[in-house]
């Protein structure tokens, strides 16, 4: 894909989400978490090209929001679309919401306490950043 979409796109810069496979990271000149492939996208120059690998409706909201100054386009041409992503939205986050504060827990993730020990260390110390 990341050699496909230079040929197609000469100087296009290739990011993509850390979850992309192993030889699409290698070849991209950048990797981030959603916020940070944003923000690339958002201080880069203006006239920049673009080919992001990630979630399809992340990308045409870059492709709307960073037009005209800065061309964005999905890293593969048969697209990533998340279903999980699609969920994510005010009607679904209230339902949530709503069961928590009745006390009932929905959609609960649970994993292996050896797991959920180590993702505690890494959730805490995301949150502590400032």
């Amino acid at each position: 894909m990341v050699d496909q979409r230079r040929a197609q796109m000469p100087g296009v810069k290739v990011i993509v989400h850390p979850e992309c496979r192993f030889e699409v990271a290698q070849k991209a000149d950048a990797i981030g978490s959603t916020e940070g492939i944003i923000k690339t996208v958002q201080e880069s120059p203006p006239g920049s090209r673009w080919a992001v690998g990630t979630e399809l409706n992340l990308v045409n909201r870059l492709a709307r929001e960073a037009a005209p100054a800065r061309e964005v386009v999905s890293l593969d041409d048969c697209f990533c679309v998340c279903s999980t992503m699609f969920r994510i939205d005010p009607p679904h986050l209230l339902w949530a919401l709503e069961n928590l504060r009745d006390g009932r827990l929905v959609n609960v993730v649970a994993v292996p306490e050896r797991i959920a020990a180590d993702a505690r260390i890494a959730l805490d110390r995301m949150l502590a950043i400032s």
